[in-house]
């Protein structure tokens, strides 16, 4: 699966369905909904939980299309500064100790 041709895929689906394109701000409220239903499933155990997930995925997914961000490349980038870094444990805490 290409992360960016998913983007694009939900962004026409917003579009074909005449739903925000424009409203960052609106958009991460609509998330926040999708992961307190996400949270709900999960607390619950409930069968749900899978498509809850999904819905926040989506939500995410969206508002990098909206951004014109390609999320995929910025989550490699991001995973490669991650595995870079250096945590020691401190008092019980894992503390970031190096670039």
């Amino acid at each position: 699966m290409n992360l960016k041709e998913v983007q694009q895929q939900i962004y026409q689906n917003k579009v074909d369905k005449h739903w925000n394109i424009s409203s960052v701000e609106t958009e991460l409220c609509l998330m926040h909904g999708e992961i307190a239903e996400f949270y709900e499933a999960y607390r619950k155990h409930l069968p749900s939980i899978g498509e809850e997930l999904a819905d926040v995925a989506i939500y995410l997914l969206g508002i990098a299309e909206i951004l014109q961000i390609d999320l995929e490349k910025e989550i490699e980038r991001k995973m490669s500064i991650n595995r870079r870094r250096q945590y020691t444990q401190i008092d019980g805490v894992s503390t970031r100790i190096s670039e």
